[in-house]
């Protein structure tokens, strides 16, 4: 029986992933999960998959928690020190779906034990991909991609020679505004920016679709994770969403994975290889669906694509100030102080400030380095943001 964790249970990947799990409940062992304020779910996954241990990193939270589990014969606890020790619990394969910054930590914690890292967080790579890479191989461990496009890449190099690739190309349903006039991106809404033509996603996630932030770090990602150089990483709008991404070969083979639009693919691809498995997922009908549309992105309506190649380029804790100001800039936008376009004028100009002659983008990566990173950038990411409602007025 497979020991697992699940970090992150409350959220879009956490769900699905327990719901996998509840499916076959006589495979897994299920040592931890966690979430944040979603007491109710936490506790009602708890149960059902008779864990060892509930975390809410919410100290606050802890009472309604463990009221919620009384008699169950759950442990619990909260906190950030409670959500590395629950990584640190032995297990064979541990789901990393914490959203922001706080995922790292924990998913470091799991490599330390020599675990399989299935790998949602994309604040992990982008902050700090040689840090967890490396850790990763000083102990023994795995890290397998569950971003559908980083999976999709993963599949597609099964059997191949890293070598031989020319470029990898992910792809982009591109969000709520794809077929907008650049005239009226000015003047989006939260509410409009919030709904995705593909895709059922949180409100967060969906927003940096539609500004394409989410891309920009998938392809940080792709270049941390599989090690390819970024003039070798391209990005296409594909509509449809379901070729989610592309490996180009020195021959000129192109080998492309198609799925349908539902993260239980790849989750279920990570959580049962190096091994195929039944999942619950529609199968294509490619003669019903026609026709697949690829275009290529327009820098005017996606700006934050060209700031993830500067972040490449420069490297260091450049990563940490992209993930920060953006997180700060989309804070932003859904309180209505700046507009759409705006955020990614504020994270080119803290990734100025970063890069300049004082800046310290040079910086080693561990922890400590990170936090003060992330600290400085969310502060000059809020003076650029007064100095853009100023503009405004």
């Amino acid at each position: 029986m497979r020991r697992v964790s699940i970090f992150g249970a409350t959220g879009s990947i956490g769900r699905n992933t327990v719901d996998l799990i509840a499916r076959n409940p006589g495979a897994y062992d299920v040592v931890a999960v966690t979430g944040g304020r979603n007491i109710a779910l936490l506790a009602e996954q708890a149960r059902a998959l008779r864990a060892d241990i509930a975390v809410t990193c919410h100290d606050d939270c802890l009472e309604p928690l463990r009221d919620a589990l009384a008699g169950s014969g759950v442990a619990v606890a909260a906190g950030r020190a409670a959500l590395i020790e629950a990584a640190r619990r032995p297990a064979d394969w541990v789901m990393s779906a914490i959203v922001g910054a706080d995922g790292l930590a924990p998913g470091l914690a799991a490599l330390e034990t020599g675990a399989t890292l299935a790998l949602a967080n994309k604040e992990s790579l982008v902050t700090a991909g040689p840090l967890l890479m490396q850790t990763a191989r000083d102990h023994g461990a795995t890290v397998l991609p569950v971003d559908s496009e980083h999976s999709a890449v993963f599949q597609a190099l099964v059997g191949e020679d890293i070598a031989a690739v020319e470029r990898v190309i992910i792809t982009a349903s591109g969000g709520a505004f794809r077929d907008w006039p650049l005239d009226r991106l000015a003047r989006a809404t939260v509410a409009q920016a919030s709904t995705h033509p593909n895709w059922d996603m949180g409100q967060r996630i969906t927003i940096d679709s539609a500004s394409m932030f989410n891309k920009a770090l998938e392809v940080i990602e792709t270049k941390e994770y599989f090690g390819i150089a970024p003039d070798r990483i391209e990005v296409l709008v594909h509509p449809q969403s379901l070729v989610h991404a592309l490996v180009g070969f020195r021959d000129g083979a192109l080998m492309a994975h198609l799925g349908a639009h539902d993260m239980r693919h790849a989750i279920g691809y990570a959580l049962n290889w190096p091994e195929r498995a039944d999942l619950p997922v529609a199968r294509l009908d490619l003669a019903k669906i026609g026709q697949l549309e690829f275009r290529a992105p327009d820098p005017q309506r996606y700006p934050a694509l060209e700031l993830a190649y500067r972040v490449m380029e420069l490297g260091g804790l450049a990563g940490a100030a992209l993930i920060a100001a953006k997180d700060c800039a989309l804070d932003a936008f859904i309180d209505g102080r700046i507009g759409f376009l705006q955020m990614a004028d504020v994270v080119s100009r803290v990734i100025d400030r970063f890069s300049g002659n004082n800046g310290p983008i040079s910086a080693g990566i561990d922890l400590d380095t990170l936090a003060r990173a992330d600290h400085l950038a969310s502060c000059y990411a809020h003076e650029a943001i007064a100095r853009s409602v100023e503009e405004q007025a």
